[in-house]
């Protein structure tokens, strides 16, 4: 590849000690996306499942997040690896597992961070369609903010944050003010507090909504991805998991609670099947004036953005983990001399979201309702899947280290976490039809949750050969991190 100090590449490590708590929380909640959530994945799950209980689905999955939270935090401060959950699955459960969670990783990652290509373009083909009259076809702009975010991933990973913090704040502010307008201001009928009634969420509809509602915290898990690249990952990660679930917990149920105030308990639903997505723009336009309202629709974009950046990111750091222990073709490993990105993994990310784009546009699909829509659905069953599998990866790691680690720590909230994320998972699958807009004879209903089932069984017949073939790789896997310079022996 020629010299490192001609070419700017051929080093095998990221940048050491360039985040801080602070760092990773903007790549976490960046990845989850508020303003993404609130205009799109809260209208959608009032307009798609017709049930009014949606705010109180948020503290519910809130709670099972922490409980997740408590081994994942516990296990950060013994294993450091830019692929988390490959590596604590590897370590917890073995290497066949290991593998086929790098699998199932790459494609959940791959398929939220392009299919958010698809909402983009089509947001951002809308708006200046409407303030500038251009009549570019929404994949002009997903392109264009594609070769951005592939620049970006190019830099360093402290410039990422700086760039995702800005986005964030900004957007935070504008999902604040649509609170404040709505709670601040109840419409229509059926009691300032229906939608936080359990009655109201347990009934019709009521697996769909987990579905969607689950989906929006995706990304919120992606700190231990930065572990390596972190301050004091011993601290770092777990604190910023924390803080994550935190504010988007609360932020997502302040958001969904202040669209049922809003808009009406009675009303929500109608208001968000006739509007879609511009009911959250109508309601800042009414309090705040269609200034505020337009910068709003910016931020959506911005939005949408920021999580583009922050997933390929995710995306690169895996490549690189499964590069570097050879689970994969070992150049993915490959960093940038200069700004200690993950470069080939990287460029093969935004290769990847070429093609796959290139594709949904040659078949003339939808950009939300199938490239955003589809991909998002097997996102969704890919990390509950992982989650699942790391929380019984926690259990049996952390055993090991009685002495230290609390029973609640190694057992107690890992077991509930694994047996709420299970249902949740089962929940998610289940209503595929609900969650995709389809009849439940269609083939997609079956179709894309398979592609995760088809990655992890390539997975584990990927660890077996490499078992009976290559005994050395095999006994490394999920330990390439550089444990002993940022952990000390444990």
């Amino acid at each position: 590849m020629g010299a490192p100090s001609q070419s700017g590449f051929g080093t095998s490590a990221l940048g050491r000690g360039r985040l801080g708590a602070g760092s990773l929380t903007f790549f976490t909640v960046s990845a989850s996306a508020p303003m993404t959530v609130l205009a799109g994945g809260v209208t959608t799950a009032f307009a798609v499942t017709g049930n009014v209980g949606v705010p109180l689905a948020f503290p519910v999955l809130t709670i099972v997040l922490a409980l997740f939270a408590v081994g994942y935090a516990a296990m950060s401060r013994y294993v450091v690896n830019a692929g988390v959950f490959y590596a604590y699955i590897s370590r917890g459960l073995g290497g066949m597992f290991g593998t086929a969670a790098s699998f199932v990783a790459l494609v959940a990652y791959n398929t939220i961070q392009i299919g958010l290509y698809g909402l983009f373009g089509f947001v951002a083909a809308d708006f200046f369609h409407a303030h500038g009259g251009l009549t570019w076809s929404w994949w002009v702009y997903a392109f264009i903010s594609m070769a951005i975010v592939g620049i970006l991933g190019l830099l360093n990973v402290d410039l990422n944050a700086k760039v995702l913090a800005v986005l964030l704040i900004a957007e935070i502010i504008a999902v604040v003010l649509f609170d404040v307008a709505g709670l601040a201001n109840p419409t229509g009928s059926g009691g300032l507090f229906s939608g936080l009634a359990p009655h109201n969420l347990f009934t019709t509809g009521v697996g769909g909504v987990f579905a969607f509602a689950i989906a929006c915290f995706i990304g919120f898990e992606s700190a231990g991805d930065y572990a390596e690249e972190a301050k004091d990952p011993r601290r770092t990660v777990g604190r910023s998991l924390f803080i994550t679930v935190a504010i988007t917990g609360i932020l997502y149920t302040l958001s969904a609670w202040a669209m049922s105030v809003g808009l009406g308990p009675n009303e929500v639903v109608g208001q968000t099947q006739q509007n879609g997505p511009g009911v959250v723009f109508i309601e800042i336009d009414a309090h705040f004036g269609s200034t505020v309202a337009d910068i709003a629709n910016v931020l959506l974009m911005t939005s949408v953005f920021a999580a583009m950046l922050s997933f390929h990111n995710t995306v690169a750091r895996y490549l690189f983990a499964g590069g570097r222990e050879r689970v994969l073709p070992r150049v993915m490993s490959v960093t940038s001399t200069r700004t200690k990105a993950p470069v080939v993994g990287s460029i093969t990310q935004t290769i990847l979201a070429i093609v796959l784009v290139l594709i949904f546009v040659v078949k003339k699909q939808d950009p939300v309702a199938a490239l955003f829509t589809w991909l998002s659905f097997v996102a969704a069953v890919g990390v509950l899947l992982l989650m699942f599998g790391t929380s019984i990866a926690n259990m049996v790691f952390l055993n090991r280290y009685r002495d230290t680690e609390s029973p609640w720590q190694r057992t107690i909230a890992p077991l509930l976490a694994a047996i709420s994320l299970a249902a949740i998972l089962y929940v998610t699958a289940t209503n595929a039809s609900a969650v995709l807009g389809t009849e439940k004879g269609s083939s997609l209903v079956w179709i894309l949750p398979g592609i995760v089932v088809v990655a992890a069984v390539l997975g584990i017949l990927w660890g077996a050969i490499m078992r009976a073939t290559n005994e050395p790789v095999y006994a490394a896997i999920g330990k390439g991190g550089p444990e002993e310079e940022l952990l000390g022996a444990t």
